[in-house]
C-alpha cells in the first residue's frame, strides 16, 4: 500500500507579534523567522518521521530547490514534485504570547497543478493506496473523482475551509481529518457531538476526527463507533502545523496497525510536542521523541 500526499509546499514567514493585527493598525514585530511549511509539506515531514514511507506530489516555484532538499534527508519520495516559472507558495503567519496564530496564505505554484499532472500521478496508484488531500491546492475535485474512480482510499483535511469546497464530491472521502473551526464551517453547528452526529448525516459511509486542540479529539464513524482522547497538556509556543502533525502520526498509526484508542493518543502527544517548538516543518516530532514523551 502506498501513501501519496497531493499536497501544498509553501515558505513560512513566521512574526512574533504582542497581538494580532487589527484593521488599519501598523504593529512592529518582535522577530521574524522563516520555514518550510505548507499543509502538504508539513504532513508529509510528519508521515515520514513517523515512519512511514510517503510520496509527495505537487509543484514549487523557481525558488522551491529548498523543498526537494529536505524531502531528500527526510526519505520523502519527490517523484511527483514539479516546477514551475514563477514563485512557490507562501504564508505570513502572526503568532502570539499564547501561541496562538493567524495565516495569510498566497497560493503561488500551489495553484498551477494541471489535469495531466494529476493523472500521471494517480495512473502509478492501486486500488487501495492511500490518497492524502489539504484543499491548499487547486484542481481538489478532480483529484478526487480521479482517485475514487481508482479506488484508491481518501484521506482529506478540508482546511482552509471554503463553501466550494463541499462541491468536490465529498461523499467519495474515506476518512476526514477536521479542527472545530472546520467542522462547524461544514455544519453550522458548534458542538463537538453535534458537529459529528451531522457530518455522519452529511457522509454516512465516512470515519470522522475532530480535533479540539487544548481540549482534545473525537473519533466517529457511520456504524455509530465513538472514542474520545483528552490531549497533552503542554506550554504551548507555536500552534502552526498542529493539526498536520496530528494528521500525519493519525494516518501513520493506522498503516502501522494500532489501536484506535492508542493511534489517537499517540497523535494528540506528537501535536503537543510540536507546538511547543516554534515553526512548522521543523516543530514536528520524530518517533523516538513521541516514544519518548509518552513514557514519561
Amino acid at each position: 500500500m502506498k501513501v501519496i500526499n497531493f499536497g501544498s509546499l509553501n515558505y513560512d514567514y513566521t512574526y512574533q507579534v504582542d497581538h494580532m493585527v487589527m484593521p488599519g493598525e501598523t504593529l512592529a514585530s518582535r522577530g521574524l523567522e522563516t520555514h518550510c511549511g505548507g499543509k502538504g509539506f508539513n504532513q508529509s515531514v510528519a508521515l515520514a518521521r513517523a515512519g512511514i514511507p510517503v510520496c509527495h506530489a505537487g509543484m514549487v516555484g523557481e525558488d522551491g530547490g529548498t523543498f526537494l532538499e529536505i524531502c531528500r534527508k527526510e526519505g520523502i519520495d519527490t517523484q511527483f514534485v514539479r516546477t514551475c516559472p514563477g514563485k512557490s507558495g507562501h504564508a505570513i503567519i502572526q503568532v502570539n504570547p499564547a501561541g496562538e496564530n493567524c495565516i495569510l496564505l498566497y497560493g503561488g505554484a500551489n495553484r498551477r497543478n494541471t489535469p495531466e499532472q494529476i493523472e500521471e500521478v494517480l495512473s502509478h496508484c492501486e486500488a487501495g493506496d492511500i490518497l492524502l488531500l489539504q484543499n491548499e491546492i487547486n484542481l481538489l475535485g478532480e483529484l478526487i473523482r480521479g482517485a475514487s474512480e481508482r479506488k484508491l482510499r481518501i484521506v482529506l483535511n478540508p482546511s482552509p475551509f471554503e463553501e466550494k469546497l463541499l462541491g468536490c464530491g465529498l461523499e467519495r472521502v474515506s476518512i476526514f481529518l477536521i479542527n472545530e473551526t472546520e467542522g462547524m464551517q461544514m455544519t453550522q453547528k458548534t458542538e463537538p457531538e453535534e458537529i459529528l452526529s451531522a457530518l455522519g448525516r452529511m457522509y454516512p459511509e465516512s470515519e470522522f476526527v475532530l480535533t479540539l486542540g487544548e481540549k482534545g479529539v473525537f473519533y466517529a464513524d457511520g456504524k455509530g463507533e465513538r472514542l474520545y482522547v483528552p490531549a497533552c497538556p503542554v506550554k504551548a509556543v507555536d500552534t502552526t502545523a498542529a493539526g498536520d502533525t496530528f494528521t500525519g502520526y493519525y494516518l501513520a498509526g493506522m498503516l502501522q496497525g494500532k489501536e484506535k484508542q492508542e493511534l489517537l493518543k499517540r497523535a494528540c502527544a506528537a501535536a503537543a510536542l510540536a507546538v511547543t517548538k516554534v515553526g512548522a516543518a521543523a516543530s514536528i516530532p520524530y518517533a523516538r521523541e513521541v516514544d519518548a514523551f509518552l513514557s514519561e
